[in-house]
């Protein structure tokens, strides 16, 4: 059904395709010019050594975890309440997802006390996921990892250029990963980044990104080498520049797209601040957020009731979602399964506002007058 107001927009434009047929007119499409460019204008927008782009976010994790070494049998920390991805990628090597429950309703984010409860002596790495575009308690969390000898991996597919104590996320641990899928702050359709401080992952990155080979076809095309070797088992996760081509287009809009999106986040709390039936997680965040999404939290509720309040705003033309359903309750992931009460309560209570940057102060007060006579209907 077509929505009245859906759950997010594309910024995009003319310069987008603009772009596209300026790769394809350069004759080279593939991991070329455009993804270079792209991948160094990324690690100076997140003041950061190294920026390797790649096909998608859960790649990039994938990439990760190799590079934290993480083997077959070691135990990975990480949350339950975010995308299937995040996990996947620790089952690629075989390793063992270890679920931690959030901090609270408020601040639905890994709890550093719940990791530190679940380290033991095979653990290896902590996988954190900036919620929302809201950041971990990194301070916490490195301090653990530091005390244990860890690890950190940040899944900051939601925060590009958010903050924490000043630093960007993705910044903070040992290797950051985003996402440039489809309805993400920078969209190139299918897309991703991994970043890190440290030359070694970086070179090794750049290797298992493209089957192990010493190099790459725009490299030889460029006469720095003629021949390559295959030194060990890689993938093929390059981006093409046909998508870097959109990110850079995309780069030249973030920072205007993500100040309107502030705006935005506070016009509604404005609207929903009197609410005493719902709670809004990160409500007194101070940081600078990409504010990707809108989650409310449905107080003193019920799986059916989310449900139907869920139903009643569709009704009015307004597209919700969920983020997320919990992994730890997925069939593939009963084997790992433990209590994660505050998760539980999220994944069953939590709706996902409409959030762009193109919403107006008229949409949204609409949205807010159609929740409250939801949440009514359904007391």
């Amino acid at each position: 059904m077509p929505y009245k107001i859906p759950l997010f927009d594309l910024n995009f434009d003319d310069r987008e395709g603009l772009a596209v047929c300026s790769a394809i007119k350069d004759n080279w499409i593939s991991t070329g010019p455009r993804c270079e460019e792209f991948e160094m204008r990324f690690a100076k927008m997140l003041d950061v050594d190294y920026a390797i782009s790649t096909s998608n976010c859960t790649v990039s994790l994938h990439l990760a975890l190799l590079l934290a070494e993480v083997n077959s049998g070691d135990e990975v920390i990480c949350p339950s309440f975010t995308f299937v991805a995040t996990v996947n990628a620790i089952r690629y090597v075989n390793a063992i997802p270890v679920f931690a429950d959030v901090k609270n309703l408020e601040n639905p984010v890994i709890d550093p006390e719940d990791i530190k409860r679940k380290i033991t002596p095979k653990t290896k790495a902590i996988m954190v996921m900036h919620y929302g575009g809201f950041s971990c308690d990194m301070n916490n969390i490195m301090s653990i990892a530091n005390e244990y000898g860890l690890k950190v991996i940040e899944d900051a597919c939601h925060g590009p250029l958010s903050e924490y104590n000043g630093k960007k996320l993705g910044t903070i641990g040992d290797v950051g990963c985003f996402s440039f899928f489809s309805n993400k702050n920078i969209s190139t359709g299918e897309g991703g980044m991994l970043v890190t401080n440290s030359q070694k992952m970086n070179e090794r990155a750049r290797l298992l990104r493209s089957h192990g080979m010493t190099s790459m076809s725009y490299e030889r095309s460029k006469g720095h080498s003629t021949a390559y070797d295959v030194i060990e088992l890689g993938y093929n996760y390059r981006m093409d520049d046909i998508h870097a081509a959109i990110g850079l287009v995309q780069l030249d809009k973030i920072e205007a797209d993500l100040a309107q999106r502030k705006i935005v986040r506070q016009i509604y709390i404005e609207n929903l601040f009197s609410m005493e039936d719902i709670i809004i997680p990160f409500k007194k965040y101070k940081a600078f957020s990409s504010n990707y999404i809108f989650p409310i939290v449905i107080k003193n509720s019920t799986f059916e009731k989310r449900d139907n309040i869920r139903n009643l705003l569709a009704k009015a033309g307004i597209q919700t979602s969920v983020h997320y359903p919990a992994v730890h309750r997925f069939s593939i992931y009963k084997e790992f399964y433990n209590e994660l009460p505050i998760t539980d309560y999220l994944a069953d209570n939590l709706i996902t506002l409409p959030m762009y940057s193109k919403l107006s102060k008229e949409q949204i007060k609409y949205i807010a007058e159609s929740l409250k006579i939801a949440i009514e209907n359904e007391r």
